[in-house]
């Protein structure tokens, strides 16, 4: 018996550690080279934007529209993913075109982990990354959660009346904060709490009438803390809904809460951007190890060459070879690197 279990043990931890995701699909405008990144959002505020620090890869199309993501690098846990699509014109500014801003550019939001594997098809209607087949039950909540906040914006501006905004108001929050219960993903009730709490949302002023008269959100802060403790959402939401709590059962000292509340969200905008640094730093320096280490002593010195900016002709001539066989050593650079220029090369080494 005793055998038995060992086995069974080994083959459950050789199992662990081969998990891997993949991360598939097709766009609607059957093209190569479209862009395609892949990003990890740890901060629940910065969810309707892109930014560089949430980036994770990057890959382009091939002639069929395709696209895929996969490997073994992301974290075991649930985290909330991007999959966004980079087709702006060339014309773009730089700004409209990594953010996003041209209407030809598309992202979805799923919720994943490193063991998933999960398809974007394109929609009947061939729509691109509007719909998730995956293993993972939860990678769709999000798409459920935008078509209750459909609903809530039609209800919402059937009557554009007080007394119609506040009927609906207690109704919307009720339908979301059930539902998110219900669902037993807290990063999904994130999703709703970012919603229902965003300032630039007439939901807001219900929020801060909401949250003195129910526990909803400190149990939201228990179940995070249950199955995420040690993830950064989950200390910015239990310091979030702390000032919030504070300030919406202390009126009458609204001028040191609000002191208060710029101190603290500095304090922790402070240590929330130094933990992204550093994190990023440690991931591409693992990144940047881990390829050196495919890289062939002869590859090593190419790169060392291009990063004195000598040419192919110049770095044949050092190294006493041939340009094609610099060009094949560089081909083979651009591929164990995940790069497409001698740019890029440069940037990985710094």
């Amino acid at each position: 018996m005793s055998r038995k279990l060992i086995f069974t043990l080994l083959i459950l931890l050789s199992a662990k550690g081969f998990s891997q995701y993949s991360f598939k699909g097709q766009i609607a405008d059957k093209a190569s080279n479209n862009i395609i990144y892949l990003s990890i959002i740890e901060d629940y505020r910065k969810l309707d934007r892109l930014s560089m620090e949430q980036i994770l890869k990057k890959t382009t199309t091939d002639s069929l529209g395709n696209f895929n993501f996969e490997g073994d690098n992301l974290i075991d846990e649930n985290r909330i993913y991007r999959i966004h699509l980079d087709n702006c014109p060339e014309t773009a500014s730089n700004s409209e075109h990594f953010f996003g801003s041209c209407e030809n550019s598309k992202s979805i939001l799923f919720i994943a982990n490193n063991n998933d594997t999960i398809t974007f098809p394109t929609s009947f209607s061939n729509e691109t990354l509007c719909e998730i087949i995956s293993t993972n039950k939860q990678s769709t909540v999000l798409l459920e959660i935008d078509v209750l906040k459909e609903q809530m914006a039609f209800d919402f501006n059937d009557f554009r009346s007080d007394a119609n905004r506040k009927l609906n108001s207690k109704k919307w929050f009720s339908t979301f904060q059930n539902f998110g219960k219900s669902i037993d993903e807290p990063l999904a009730e994130l999703y709703i709490f970012n919603f229902l709490s965003d300032k630039g949302n007439e939901t807001h002023n219900y929020y801060q009438k909401d949250i003195t008269s129910t526990d909803y959100y400190t149990g939201l802060g228990e179940r995070l803390m249950s199955k995420y403790p040690n993830a950064t959402f989950t200390e910015l939401y239990k310091t979030e809904i702390a000032i919030d709590q504070l300030m919406a059962n202390n009126k009458t000292s609204q001028n040191s809460i609000w002191k208060w509340l710029l101190s603290s969200l500095l304090t922790l905008s402070i240590f929330l951007n130094i933990f992204l640094i550093l994190r990023n730093k440690i991931l591409a320096k693992n990144m940047l190890n881990n390829a050196l280490e495919k890289l062939t002593e002869q590859e090593q010195n190419i790169a060392q060459e291009i990063l004195k900016n000598k040419t192919n002709k110049e770095i044949a001539s050092d190294m006493f070879i041939s340009v094609s066989t610099v060009k094949t050593h560089i081909n083979n650079l651009y591929k164990k690197l995940n790069v497409n220029s001698r740019e890029e090369i440069k940037q990985r080494f710094q």
